[in-house]
């Protein structure tokens, strides 16, 4: 969701005289690297939302704290369980969830509010946020283009569904080949933000499968070294942002021409014809045999009754 927020806002949110409750450290499976603490805080109004969260399985956070290459997760994160009456609530729009700001280890979750694509859950969204949190310390504080901020959130966040394949289909059948930036843009549109995450996640996850598993994380160490961030994927890939965006649209192509093709209205008219077609013809053949099956029969009958008129 949104980096950066109003100082005023983080320090009225900090104020909130809230208890803090230290969520204890889990391990992650099969990963040397623990999970951040995360630092719990809540009104009693949302005691349920808190202890939901308590339970909340922290072993996947292991997993993030690898995918952005950090040894140690840090500093303890502080997480925010705020209401529709707090400062954190009206500095953001009435659809987010949640939000993070990395440099200052701050989230705000808003249970209340119903998380909307890319997350199902309140612990969807806590994931993705942390991810935010880890991403900016892995990084150093440099910045880090919203496009690869949210995609690399997504991707580290959750494996990849059925619905994100669906809609990425989707966005790649109803609109244009976009750059990083035309991607960056579409995350101001309230309407047009599922688009900019679906396609953020998948053009993270192509230069995961295109240049490693270890490549984004390889992108933000370089981040921390200066250099700035088009320098670094040009240092970890081999080729600048521009050649990346190429990468990944010529390998959707075969996605979009292929699904054109197949949902294509004369297509999907061809499709009818031939069903049809096969069916007419299966209920001749099906017609065909049951006539020749009635004329064994009455060949039978009538040679049946021959041998009995023989007989007499």
């Amino acid at each position: 969701m949104a980096i950066r927020w109003a100082a005023m806002a983080v320090r009225r949110i900090v104020a909130l005289p809230l208890a803090v409750l230290a969520i204890a450290l889990a391990s992650g499976v099969g990963s040397a690297q623990p999970p951040p603490t995360l630092l719990l805080n809540a009104p009693e109004e949302l005691a349920s939302a808190r202890k939901r969260l308590e339970s909340f399985d922290r072993s996947s956070l292991a997993g993030i704290v690898r995918m952005t290459g950090l040894a140690d997760p840090g500093q303890p994160i502080h997480v925010i369980l705020a209401d529709e009456s707090s400062a954190a609530a009206a500095s953001v729009s009435a659809s987010t969830a949640g939000y993070a700001i990395g440099e200052s280890g701050l989230i705000a979750l808003f249970p209340s509010r119903s998380p909307v694509y890319p997350h199902d859950t309140l612990e969807d969204v806590l994931r993705h946020e942390v991810a935010h949190v880890l991403i900016s310390r892995a990084a150093q504080g440099n910045p880090v283009p919203r496009w690869f901020h949210e995609g690399f959130a997504v991707a580290a966040e959750r494996p990849w569904r059925l619905e994100d394949r669906s809609r990425l289909v989707w966005e790649l059948m109803a609109g244009p080949r976009l750059t990083v930036d035309d991607i960056d843009r579409l995350f101001d549109s309230e309407a047009l933000r599922p688009r900019a995450y679906s396609l953020s996640a998948a053009m993270v996850r192509e230069m995961l499968r295109a240049h490693g598993p270890d490549a984004p994380a390889a992108i933000l160490r370089e981040l921390g070294t200066g250099g700035g961030f088009d320098a670094a994927v040009v240092r970890v890939t081999g080729r600048p942002i521009s050649g990346v965006e190429r990468e990944f649209w010529d390998r959707q192509r075969v996605w979009t021409v292929w699904f054109s093709l197949f949902t294509s209205g004369d297509v999907l008219w061809l499709g009818v014809i031939v069903l049809a077609a096969i069916a007419v013809w299966r209920r001749r053949k099906r017609a065909a045999e049951m006539r020749r099956r009635w004329d064994d029969e009455e060949k039978a009958a009538a040679e049946l009754s021959a041998r009995s008129d023989d007989r007499e």
